[in-house]
């Protein structure tokens, strides 16, 4: 196998001068690239954690601090929590 991109019948070949005993390891790595293109499929694409929370503490008002414990209790509910 020369090329960079084998053929069927490529493949084929190799398999066919293969050892019994590779059949299993052969069957397994088979089976590990067919999971890896179903789960390549599949795969939702996400963002990054750091860019889903970079927002986070932004806000118009410049210092809260003064004013946390009011936020929070307009927030909560007294009875409930």
């Amino acid at each position: 196998m020369n090329t960079l991109t084998p053929t069927r019948q490529q493949i084929i070949e190799v398999i066919d001068n293969l050892p019994e005993d590779a059949f299993s390891e052969l069957v397994s790595f088979i089976g590990y690239l067919r999971y890896k293109a179903v789960e390549t499929k599949t795969a939702q694409p996400h963002n990054s954690f750091l860019l889903s929370i970079a927002g986070l503490g932004a806000s118009n008002q410049k210092d809260v601090s003064e004013r946390d414990e009011e936020i929070l209790a307009s927030e909560v509910n007294p009875i409930r929590g």
